[in-house]
C-alpha cells in the first residue's frame, strides 16, 4: 500500500473518530427547528450566535490560548487542590420541616433551596467531575456528599447555562422523574429534550422577559456576560441569571458573569435583594471578562443593592490556576472594608433564608 493511501486512511480514521465522539450524549445537541427560529428572532443574537451585551473577548487583551494553555499546563499546581478532605454536613433534605425557608450548597454553583413552600434546585452537579470526559476535572475529596436520591420533587430547576460544571450530564438524566418545570435560557431546551425531558415541562426564556409561576411566585431572566457551549461551537444557547420573587423574598441567582453594567441595571429595576448568589473563583486575569474578579465581586453586590451575598463557584473543581481557597480567603478580606453580610457556608450546611444575623464559620482554614 503506498504511503500518500496509508495516510488518507489515517486521516478519514481520525475525522470519523472525532465526529463520533463529539455525536456523544453527554455533548447535547444544537438547535434546530422551531427553537432555531425562535433564536434567530432574538435581539441578542447576532451573526450566529448569541451576543453579550457589552464586547466581550474570549480572552483578555494581549492573552492568547497558547499562553493560556501553557499556563494551565505549566503553571504552579501549588494549592490548586486541597490536599485534605473538605469537610461537610448532610442536611436531610427529604425530612426538611415544608416551612422553613432555607438554601443547601453542594460546592462549586449547585444549591436547593426550600422557600415559601417550593422546592428549587440550581445547577446540579453531582457526578463526580465537570466535563465530558470522567477522568477530568473531577471533585475535590469530600464535596460530592449528595446524590440525586438524596432530593425531594423539584418543583423548578433552574439552569443558567449550559456548560459542563452548570449542566452535567448524568445528574440531569438521574432527576428527570423528580423535576416539574425546567427554567433556562433560550436554547438549553434542546439539550434536555434531546436528553429525554418532555418540552412541556421547559420554559425557555430570553433576556428581559417575565415568567408567573403563580402563588407569589415571578422569574425575570436577567443578563449576564458570559458565554456558552458544550463542544467546538459556543454562544448557540444563551447564558442567562434570574431574579426570583417568592412571596416573602426578593432573591438573585447569578449564574456565571464577568462585571458589566447589567448589575446595576438590575439592582435599579428589580432591587433590593434579600439575598444574591455570585460567582467567586476559577477567575484569572486572562478571562477577566467572563467571571468577576476577586475586586468586582463586592462592588457586583453593591450594585444589586443585596442584602446578604453568598459567593459561589468555589471549593470543588479546579478550573484555574489560583489556589482553591483564594477566592473565600479574598472575599473575606477585602469585605473587611465593606462590612457586606457575607454568608460562607460549608457543603450541605443549612442556610436560614429567615435570619439574616446566621453566622458562618471559615470552615476553609482547617482544610490544608
Amino acid at each position: 500500500m503506498k504511503k500518500r493511501t496509508v495516510i488518507l486512511i489515517l486521516i478519514i480514521g481520525a475525522v470519523m473518530s472525532v465526529n463520533a465522539f463529539f455525536r456523544m450524549s453527554v455533548f447535547g445537541r444544537m438547535p434546530s427547528g422551531a427553537r432555531l427560529k425562535r433564536i434567530k428572532k432574538s435581539p441578542n443574537y447576532r451573526d450566529g450566535a448569541f451576543q453579550n451585551q457589552s464586547f466581550t473577548p474570549d480572552l483578555t487583551e494581549g492573552a492568547t490560548y497558547y499562553t493560556v494553555m501553557k499556563e494551565f499546563a505549566l503553571g504552579d499546581k501549588k494549592g490548586q487542590k486541597p490536599e485534605t478532605r473538605i469537610p461537610s454536613h448532610k442536611t436531610d433534605l427529604l425530612q426538611l420541616d415544608p416551612k422553613e425557608n432555607v438554601l443547601v450548597w453542594f460546592g462549586h454553583s449547585s444549591y436547593f433551596i426550600q422557600i415559601d413552600g417550593k422546592k428549587i434546585l440550581m445547577d446540579p452537579v453531582l457526578s463526580g467531575n465537570a466535563s465530558p470526559l470522567s477522568f477530568t476535572t473531577k471533585a475535590f475529596e469530600g464535596t460530592d456528599q449528595y446524590t440525586v436520591d438524596d432530593f425531594p420533587e423539584i418543583d423548578y430547576l433552574f439552569i443558567s447555562h449550559d456548560h459542563y460544571d452548570h449542566l452535567d450530564f448524568k445528574t440531569i438524566l438521574k432527576l428527570k422523574s423528580k423535576v416539574k418545570t425546567v427554567i433556562t435560557g433560550l436554547g438549553t431546551g434542546e439539550h434536555l429534550e434531546y436528553w429525554g425531558y418532555d418540552p412541556n415541562i421547559i420554559i425557555e426564556k430570553d433576556w428581559n422577559e417575565t415568567i408567573d409561576l403563580g402563588g407569589g411566585f415571578w422569574v425575570n431572566t436577567t443578563p449576564a456576560r458570559h458565554f456558552s457551549g458544550r463542544s467546538i461551537k459556543r454562544n448557540q444557547a444563551l447564558w442567562t441569571s434570574f431574579v426570583l420573587k417568592t412571596p416573602s423574598q426578593n432573591l438573585f441567582l447569578g449564574g456565571d458573569s464577568g462585571y458589566d453594567k447589567h448589575f446595576a441595571e438590575i439592582g435599579a429595576k428589580f432591587g433590593p435583594f434579600d439575598l444574591a448568589i455570585l460567582e467567586n473563583g476559577q477567575y484569572n486575569k486572562s478571562w477577566k471578562h467572563i467571571h468577576l474578579m476577586p475586586h468586582e465581586i463586592l462592588q457586583a453586590a453593591k450594585d444589586l443593592k443585596t442584602k446578604r451575598l453568598f459567593p459561589v463557584h468555589s471549593a470543588k473543581f479546579a478550573l484555574a490556576n489560583h489556589r482553591w481557597d483564594e477566592p473565600l480567603n479574598k472575599i473575606v478580606e477585602n469585605n473587611k472594608t465593606e462590612n457586606l453580610n457575607l454568608i460562607t457556608p460549608m457543603i450541605g450546611e443549612k442556610v436560614d433564608l429567615n435570619d439574616p444575623n446566621q453566622k458562618f464559620t471559615e470552615w476553609w482554614k482547617s482544610v490544608k
